[in-house]
């Protein structure tokens, strides 16, 4: 006959195979979902448009944000981060990516969302290049599952542009 020990080896073994499996085919559902997230972000004012002491362009800016991320959300979703970051080429770099603002959507039901606030988070370009430069304001979200590998994807907002003198 088996020991005890032997047999709870077993049976713990063959549990542990068939959660590995549920896990994984969990993981593999993530693929038959096609999000279509939407938004729209406005620029309402830019309060602030300065040249530090350092040389530094800062912006401050109010924001109108209005999305609906509910697609991403399905059984496997435990939160998604969404960051909104200002995205503009200058001589020195190709691409500059500033984050504005930035939360985590816990529900569905949190998803659908319009909000009217500042930036969060300084707009500071390390150098004199701001002035009358376009940018685009694009929306990024990370999905976090329960179980599987993390999504990340983004919405770009085009044409935007920054005034030609401070203020």
């Amino acid at each position: 006959m088996h020991s005890f020990s032997f047999r709870a080896n077993a049976l713990l073994t063959f549990s542990l195979t068939i959660l590995a499996l549920m896990c994984a085919m969990a993981s593999l559902t993530d693929n038959f979902n096609s999000p279509s997230p939407t938004a729209t972000v406005q620029i309402l004012n830019v309060n602030r448009f300065q040249k530090k002491a350092s040389g530094d362009d800062e912006v401050g800016v109010s924001l109108d944000i209005s999305a609906d991320l509910q697609s991403l959300f399905m059984w496997n979703t435990k939160q998604v981060f969404v960051f909104l970051a200002a995205e503009y080429s200058t001589p020195k770099n190709s691409l500059n990516q500033v984050s504005l603002w930035d939360g985590i959507i816990p529900a569905k039901e949190d998803a659908k969302f319009s909000i009217k606030t500042k930036n969060k988070y300084r707009f500071i370009d390390q150098g004199s290049n701001l002035r009358g430069r376009d940018f685009n304001l694009t929306l990024h979200w990370h999905v976090m599952p329960k179980t599987g590998k993390m999504f990340a994807d983004k919405l770009v907002l085009p044409g935007f542009r920054l005034p030609e003198s401070y203020r």
